[in-house]
């Protein structure tokens, strides 16, 4: 279950939904971060819960599952997200995140639903890729630069294509960054914490980073699952952009991890050869590696605070 997929079930089981999910089948559990909603781990149903098998590499189980619950909103949350693992997997994203969409719209259709049905698409800020203007919003040219990036851009227009053409309700929710404690380990939010935290409890003595003066607009998952809910209730489909409108560098991300735990970082060197020392021990703690170098990501004032009078309330 993903990041965004557990905050939304919870979410939506507070304003008495009866949710159902798509849940993968593996040789162990992959349910951790929603468990706390269900008694038995052992079981996939609990109250207005319950997890159905499938995937989005599967029409027939789509259409199965569809026809059953015979849903009102749908949240397509599913995805290889990880852009890097996409250049190694780029035919199996290509087939998860872009053609999976088609399969489940395809699903909506099959199951003459089209007009009862509101299809949220889980988008991604790395549709604007190398970045034709600065700051991004919703009429931005895209211009991506990784298979996750292009599936995801299939995605995006075959959820435009079949609200122009079947009416369907269908919207793209453009979502920049946004973590939380439940962000996966490979991702550089959830590396940067995880680190200090080994480095703190002297478990790590130093790890490498990409370019410290990334700009991110970084969000909490926790708010953007309620923009997400937000677009399925405005009167008309739109796409929206989802950010905070705010933009911090990785720098700043590691200085404040730092922080909590009572250490200051001061910087050295240039580029590659730049280097976080803590200031208290003279240890250095941070090195730069270009591999793990990203492009800007920076976002105007989203114009979903202004339609759908969204904030975020988590800083």
């Amino acid at each position: 279950i993903s990041l965004d997929g557990s905050y939304l079930a919870e979410f939506l089981l507070e304003k008495g939904y009866e949710v159902h999910g798509i849940l993968r089948r593996s040789s162990s559990f992959n349910t951790g971060r929603i468990e706390h909603l269900y008694h038995n781990p052992q079981t996939h149903t609990e109250g207005n819960m319950k997890l159905h098998y499938g995937d989005l590499t599967d029409s027939t189980c789509l259409v199965k599952i569809i026809n059953e619950v015979k849903p009102t909103e749908i949240y397509n949350l599913g995805a290889q997200s990880h852009v890097k693992i996409s250049f190694d997997l780029a035919e199996y994203t290509a087939d998860v995140d872009g053609v999976g969409t088609l399969r489940l719209l395809d699903a909506i259709k099959t199951c003459g639903l089209t007009d009862t049905v509101k299809f949220y698409q889980a988008s991604t800020s790395e549709l604007y890729g190398k970045v034709q203007e600065i700051p991004q919003k919703e009429t931005t040219p895209f211009y991506p630069r990784s298979p996750y990036g292009a599936a995801k851009l299939y995605a995006y227009w075959i959820v435009v294509n079949f609200r122009e053409a079947y009416n369907l309700y269908a919207v793209n929710g453009i979502l920049f960054n946004h973590e939380s404690p439940r962000r996966g380990s490979n991702f550089v939010t959830r590396k940067i914490s995880r680190s200090v935290a080994k480095i703190h409890l002297g478990q790590l003595q130093c790890f490498n980073l990409g370019n410290l003066d990334s700009m991110r607009d970084w969000g909490h998952a926790k708010d953007y699952v309620e923009a997400m809910w937000l677009m399925l209730q405005q009167k008309e489909p739109e796409d929206f952009v989802i950010a905070t409108g705010e933009v911090h560098s990785v720098r700043e991300f590691v200085e404040r991890a730092f922080k909590h735990v009572g250490k200051t970082i001061v910087w050295e060197g240039k580029d590659e050869k730049e280097v976080g020392r803590c200031q208290e021990t003279g240890e250095i703690h941070v090195r730069v590696d270009p591999k793990y170098y990203r492009p800007t990501e920076v976002v105007s004032y989203p114009v979903s605070l202004m339609f759908m009078y969204w904030q975020r309330e988590i800083h």
